[in-house]
């Protein structure tokens, strides 16, 4: 009973529910020294691995027309939130396809499509 209650205190309690081919903002927590900040990853999730306390997801952006890829664990203390700033409508698991792309269509994933019913 009390090897349970240790495997549970990993789980993060709130993750917002995303997908591969959103774009989310993943706060997370960044120490320098003595002092600790809060950085901000705005990009496209290209995949999504593992299960239970490690799993992990892979966010893909462009910074200064360079392709910056970064893994973060699911249920990592370090993540303060994760945020979806736009659903995407892919037909895959992995988006690596984008790694070949250019300019523009880098970032490109089309809107998912509107549903009245999530409207609720």
């Amino acid at each position: 009973m009390n090897a349970m209650r240790v495997v549970e205190e990993g789980y993060r309690k709130a993750i917002a529910d995303f997908r591969v081919g959103d774009t989310v903002s993943v706060n997370m927590k960044v120490r320098e020294g003595e002092k600790e900040r809060v950085q901000t990853f705005t990009g496209v999730v290209i995949g999504r691995k593992g299960s239970g306390t490690r799993e992990t997801f892979m966010v893909r952006k462009i910074s200064y027309g360079i392709g910056v890829e970064k893994i973060f664990p699911l249920h990592s203390p370090l993540i303060e939130d994760i945020k979806v700033v736009k659903e995407g409508h892919v037909r895959r698991a992995k988006l690596y396809y984008l790694r070949g792309k250019k300019g523009k269509a880098a970032t490109k994933v089309k809107d998912k499509p509107f549903s009245a019913a999530k409207q609720k």
